[in-house]
């Protein structure tokens, strides 16, 4: 995969390939660098579109039987779980996440590859019924070349979500990896040509700038988009997507809120807001970024979630640390900022807020109370370990407070009135809702949001079909030929 130890190559059509630029990877927990990796080019962008149009119009992935598809695509998880271990550290080095969270992330993308191998041969159009002079017929077409760009975040995990899907409805698929995490995901191209993948039906270019994803969004011969990242990034793909009607698929974070209600117990809430907000310190789209409390537990969960975020472990994701390192100094810094805002208009901070004294780009885990709506950390995504507490009075207060963002990714309701929680479930704005525990959902359940959040949805069946276009066939049986 590489030249030397810690220098890595872009991975096109089937090879390994150097550049003459590279760029630095830092390790977030020293910030040291630790690596580099080649910058792929403009003409690599076109190496790599070349090839996939030439494995599409191969028919090598779409004119075997279906079960051939789905063979591959165990033999790809296999060879995931194979490497799982080896990989895993870079991944932890390159991202600061636990190490056994890095390891766990690609035990989820060989489960991907698992769950579409399992659908692959089952992508099955209908009859249609128009009277007895006619049969009406579809079927569905792979959509061509799926130009997949990564967030830094999880890397391993969402290049998967969307390449397993898409292979599996016979697609080529070229990646754009994140510019500061690009390097553990490499080992999916890895993964796959063991497998047996066929050249071009996967390319992996890396490196730093925009050139490269927006070369590549915008090329005409690219047939969909798919994207997970800002909103500012996403609106910018979506203008440049327009030139050429390509279809998309958006994912862009979201301001997720959790509902406590009098009757909730209150271990489930915090057991959520651990892995809700401090899981990779804070770093996940679809976090508990907001708490809405009934004034009844306000302030026994308020007391309860400061203790938990100060009982924490701080340090390296290579040590197992509860409270690994943000990914950058810029990052960090956004939070700091944010954290800062948030005292000057009136939140109250209950513990963390600051970096610690020492290396790398840490955060402390941060909880802040009696957040308002008119408070930017209310609206506004913060991307960090950073917790804003608010309490609620009645449960229109609560859908009122919950729903008064633009975003709509995910939320939760935490009770055990069950006709409450249905409740819950079509007040709440979002494209997932979760009952009594954050994440509830898994690979299987279909996953994406309204407003500002995006559209589309990826995992489970629903995210298949993203993937291909449907094609009608309407056939007049005439007197001669019936």
């Amino acid at each position: 995969m590489t030249t030397t130890n810690t220098h890595w190559h872009n991975f096109i059509a089937g090879e390994w390939v150097d550049a003459k630029e590279s760029t630095q990877i830092y390790n977030p927990a020293t910030g040291e660098v630790f690596a580099t990796i080649a910058c792929a080019t403009k003409s690599d962008v076109e190496r790599a579109i070349s090839a996939a149009r030439a494995c599409v119009e191969s028919g090598v992935l779409t004119d075997c039987r279906p079960a051939q598809r789905a063979e591959l695509m165990y033999r790809i998880a296999t060879e995931i779980r194979l490497i799982a271990e080896e990989a895993a550290p870079l991944l932890c080095q390159e991202n600061g996440k636990s190490l056994s969270d890095a390891k766990e992330e690609f035990l989820i993308a060989a489960r991907y590859f698992e769950y579409y191998a399992g659908m692959a041969d089952k992508i099955e159009g209908k009859s249609i019924p128009l009277g007895k002079d006619y049969v009406d017929f579809t079927y569905y077409e792979p959509v061509g070349i799926s130009a997949q760009i990564v967030p830094w975040n999880f890397p391993v995990d969402i290049c998967a979500r969307s390449l397993a899907p898409a292979l599996a409805a016979g697609n080529a698929v070229i990646v754009k990896s994140p510019e500061i995490t690009p390097l553990a995901m490499t080992w999916l191209a890895t993964a796959c040509t063991r497998a047996g993948l066929p050249n071009g039906a996967l390319s992996i270019l890396s490196g730093p700038g925009r050139e490269i994803g927006a070369a590549l969004v915008a090329h005409p011969q690219v047939n969909q988009i798919v994207f997970t990242g800002s909103v500012a990034t996403g609106q910018s793909i979506l203008k440049a997507a327009a030139e050429h009607a390509t279809p998309s698929v958006m994912e862009l974070g979201g301001k997720s809120a959790a509902v406590v209600f009098q009757d909730a117990d209150i271990d489930e809430v915090l057991e959520s807001v651990r892995w809700g907000i401090f899981f990779n310190a804070g770093q996940v789209c679809s976090a508990m970024s907001r708490l809405l409390v009934h004034k009844d537990r306000y302030a026994e969960v308020v007391e309860k979630v400061a203790a938990l975020a100060q009982d924490l472990s701080v340090g390296a994701g290579m040590d197992n640390a509860d409270l690994t390192p943000v990914v950058s100094l810029q990052q960090q810094q956004q939070i700091l900022d944010i954290c800062q805002q948030a005292e000057t208009q009136g939140a109250r901070l209950v513990c963390g807020g600051k970096a610690p004294d020492r290396a790398g780009y840490f955060v402390e885990a941060t909880v802040f109370a009696d957040v308002t709506p008119d408070m930017s950390l209310f609206t506004d995504e913060v991307f960090g370990p950073v917790l804003a507490i608010t309490p609620f009075e009645s449960e229109e207060e609560a859908w009122q407070l919950a729903n008064a963002t633009q975003f709509g990714l995910v939320a939760g309701v935490f009770t055990h009135d069950l006709t409450r929680a249905i409740r819950a479930s079509r007040a709440l704005k979002a494209g997932q809702v979760f009952v009594n525990e954050w994440y509830a959902g898994g690979i299987e359940t279909p996953f994406g949001g309204i407003g500002l959040s995006g559209f589309g949805r990826e995992k489970g069946q629903e995210a298949l079909y993203s993937y291909v276009n449907t094609k009608n066939v309407a056939i007049r049986v005439t007197a001669e030929n019936r």
